[in-house]
């Protein structure tokens, strides 16, 4: 039975918890359900014998360790960036020319000359294989180690990387996501929790945070609402907490409550505004990273670490430069460059690098011979990534590709091999196991092994 109003200015003839489911939703509480990702370690200690395999003990978080991810959706070129070939033919060599670093030895193009710059920071892996060239199964392959989707069945088969951090770690600083994902979740659909649950997909930014009018939707109170409102109705759910333990015994009314009073936080406090306010930096720091959306999402991932978020995805491209490479290169290449070097120096400068990782990756590269209409098409047999920061070492080459690049050379390198490694620096323990859709232990990294070159 309904417990009928006493003293609450509730409309009409409505119980409590009515009241209270109508005007929770009022505030746009989707968020609610990314906020479940705060259970992440608490489910670790709960279910600690079947997670990790051969152990009695919990995946515990690493000491605030964070990752930052540049996603070049499309496949950007490696022979023109980070695996330049200066001595190949023309028509493998391509425009650009190979230019020093600052670190002896590594050579990359020249026109990625402030990744250059800070090469000591950074580590190129040459020699990165997988065995498809389709966008949406290689994407998959990337984002989550392993091969899923094909043409004719593209759902997605197992986590992204991200949803996985954040399962396994959460957020360092609630109500702060454990996982964002900028401007949205891409990878033709790859960047999601799948099996983990819905609690783990990406906190969407949704705005392009150059833009002079820059705001987070997710954020906006609804047309109507004022945050006195909204903290007219987080006074109401206080209110309401005795009636609600009273009312469900269980506890499963209270875990709710717990999801939505975070949005309500996200929504109404300042913590998260501040967060994603661009214009509390300072001018020249926000030049430095560049004013275009590469360097400004740059710096903005760089605050949402700082704020407590455990991965940051940024979404760049698109790189599918199959017609006149060198004009889309020109166009997004130099931006990224720049974003990339400011974020790692202002890390370094912030002593944040050795506790964010920077990772740089997309679905495949390009191929190493350039077509008929100037462009390069997809290429999986050897490409590049780079990565940075986290207790990584910089300054080193993994690997390498043939002669003219057609494939590995030495020092296969496969995407567990790659997610091995960020996880193993992040804390979490390689031997963790997350059930998937049938039940069945599935392993986040399989015969996946650290790049024990960088540890």
């Amino acid at each position: 039975m309904p417990v009928e109003p006493r003293d609450f200015s509730c409309p009409g003839p409505v119980s409590r918890r009515q009241c209270l489911q109508l005007g929770v939703p009022l505030l746009g509480l989707g968020l609610a359900d990314l906020l479940r990702a705060d259970q992440a370690r608490a489910e670790a200690e709960a279910d600690a014998g079947r997670v990790i395999k051969g152990r009695a003990e919990s995946a515990r978080p690493a000491a605030g360790k964070s990752l930052i991810v540049f996603w070049t959706d499309g496949g950007l070129s490696q022979q023109d960036t980070w695996d330049p070939k200066p001595d190949a033919p023309a028509e493998y060599r391509g425009e650009y020319s190979a230019i020093a670093s600052a670190v002896p030895g590594i050579t990359v193009s020249d026109k990625i000359p402030h990744q250059a710059r800070v090469m000591r920071h950074l580590s190129l892996v040459r020699s990165v294989h997988h065995e498809n060239g389709i966008h949406a199964p290689s994407a998959h392959w990337m984002q989550t180690g392993y091969f899923g989707p094909t043409l004719a069945r593209n759902a997605p088969q197992k986590p992204s990387l991200g949803s996985v951090i954040a399962r396994a770690l959460g957020s360092r600083q609630p109500p702060m996501p454990a996982y964002v994902s900028m401007p949205k979740a891409e990878a033709f659909g790859y960047q999601g929790a799948v099996y983990l649950g819905k609690a783990y997909n990406p906190f969407e930014v949704g705005g392009d945070p150059n833009a002079a009018d820059f705001r987070v939707p997710n954020l906006a109170l609804p047309a109507g609402l004022t945050t006195g409102s909204v903290e007219t109705r987080k006074r109401l759910l206080a209110t309401f907490d005795t009636l609600r333990r009273d009312l469900d015994a269980s506890g499963g009314m209270q875990g709710l409550d717990t999801f939505k009073r975070q949005a309500l936080e996200m929504v109404s406090g300042e913590a998260m505004r501040v967060a994603f306010d661009l214009t509390l930096e300072a001018e020249p720091l926000r030049e430095r990273y560049g004013g275009h959306r590469y360097g400004q999402s740059a710096l903005l991932a760089r605050r949402l670490i700082e704020a407590g978020a455990r991965c940051v995805n940024i979404n760049t491209g698109n790189w599918d430069h199959h017609n006149d490479i060198y004009n889309g290169l020109e166009t997004h290449l130099p931006p990224l460059d720049r974003a990339i070097a400011a974020l790692v120096e202002d890390l370094d400068e912030r002593g944040l690098l050795e506790s964010t990782a920077v990772y740089c990756v997309g679905e495949f590269g390009r191929t190493p011979r350039m077509n008929g209409h100037a462009g390069r098409d997809h290429w999986a047999d050897s490409f590049s990534v780079m990565l940075a920061g986290g207790g990584l070492r910089g300054g080193q080459v993994v690997g390498a590709s043939e002669k003219w690049g057609g494939g590995v050379q030495e020092r296969l390198v496969t995407p567990l091999d790659l997610l091995a490694t960020l996880y193993h620096v992040l804390g979490i323990p390689l031997e963790t196991t997350y059930d998937d859709a049938s039940g069945r232990p599935t392993s986040i990294v399989g015969n996946g092994q650290p790049l024990r070159e960088l540890l």
